[in-house]
């Protein structure tokens, strides 16, 4: 990729510009519009955004601090956000570099991008399983915590010439809040490298979801271009690989290995290997067993559980009705991408169970009456 978009510094000029903030500020206000400082922020939207722009352009903005919590569910994980100001930045930087790898990404992956998703890669690997015999399955060991920062601004200034733009993504990335320690030496490294080189990105910014996709754009055409494996899906740091020839697909994840050395990052040893298209393969959520997908066991239990504790929120008035309808819709929307409907029913048949809230059961039976 040649090292030439935005070495006149168009791509700064467009980011200090205040209407492109203020288009950045509503975008990251969607769905947010009720918490403290999204309000705050959009109750004086132009001169919060004007004022953004200077900061900017006078090399004067600075990241502030993240709060974090924990989530455990479906394994323990920081999540971290940033202040509202800041993910107005993330937002501008994105809409503005996007573009730019967009059409460098390859097709096959599907994580964070328009017209891709959850579904179109649950989907494509569906229909994978029919035709092929084995498939090669693998993802990073901690890929947020363990990103390495010097080999990702190397990823994006391969690609963006603009210094004053790369300057204000090096403040987004340095300006990482601490994540969870990974220990992992690679060639070359001495006993204090990997407390030296700085490392992780957080969960939750939008900025961490894109760079994601540029850090591993390297390991896409690798498998593609180089292995020439044409059958392969990526989501985030998951990926699968599908053949007819069980040797070879063992030799593919030894070159991927020596690709990921090269990011410094480590394929998980105990999760993945290659599988029979027989057997069943658990990804994004559902498993894959020939064409045939259904929803996990314990995303079953947890989706049960939220539904439930909704349905008694509405019930005890902490929860509107309205909003335990969004919920109910968003989760048979994603539950219908699994070949078990019957699960649906019973999902929800628990989730209400025998509350004799007339409000809950009144939306539960016309969820089920849709569906």
């Amino acid at each position: 990729m040649a090292k030439n978009i935005g070495r006149g510094g168009e791509l700064f000029k467009r980011l200090c510009d205040p209407e492109h903030l203020i288009q950045s500020a509503r975008a990251a206000a969607q769905g947010k519009r009720r918490k403290q400082d999204v309000a705050r922020f959009l109750l004086d939207l132009e001169p919060e955004c004007f004022r953004l722009a200077g900061e900017i352009a006078s090399d004067q903005w600075r990241p502030g601090e993240y709060k974090s919590f924990y989530i455990l569910e479906p394994k323990p994980r920081m999540i971290s956000a940033a202040p509202f100001r800041d993910r107005v930045v993330h937002h501008a930087l994105v809409s503005i570099l996007e573009p730019h790898f967009e059409k460098r990404f390859v097709a096959h992956s599907y994580a964070c991008r328009v017209g891709k998703g959850t579904h179109r890669a649950l989907a494509r690997a569906a229909a994978f399983t029919r035709t092929r015999k084995y498939v090669l399955k693998g993802d990073v060991v901690k890929f947020f915590p363990s990103i390495d920062h010097e080999i990702l601004k190397g990823q994006v200034g391969r690609v963006i010439a603009d210094a004053r733009l790369l300057r204000v993504l090096d403040l987004v990335i340095d300006g990482s809040n601490p994540q969870e320690p990974v220990q992992e030496w690679y060639e070359g490294d001495d006993l204090f490298t990997p407390t030296q080189r700085k490392r992780g990105l957080p969960i939750g910014n939008l900025t961490s979801q894109f760079l994601a996709n540029v850090l591993l754009d390297r390991l896409d055409h690798a498998v593609m271009d180089e292995m020439r494996c044409g059958d392969y899906i990526r989501y985030c740091d998951d990926f699968l690989i599908f053949g007819q020839d069980r040797s070879h697909l063992w030799e593919v994840r030894a070159k991927i290995e020596r690709v990921l050395d090269d990011l410094r990052l480590r394929l998980h040893p105990r999760k993945g290997g290659v599988h029979s298209t027989l057997s069943t393969i658990p990804f994004l959520g559902f498993t894959l067993r020939r064409g045939c997908r259904r929803l996990q066991h314990d995303g079953i239990v947890r989706a049960t559980r939220r539904l439930r504790s909704s349905c008694r929120q509405v019930a005890s008035g902490q929860m509107t009705p309205y909003l335990l309808k969004a919920r109910v819709a968003a989760w048979i929307g994603h539950a219908k991408h699994a070949s078990s409907p019957r699960v649906i029913d019973a999902v929800l048949a628990r989730a209400a169970g025998s509350m004799p809230n007339i409000e809950v059961r009144r939306i539960m039976s016309a969820a089920l009456f849709r569906k």
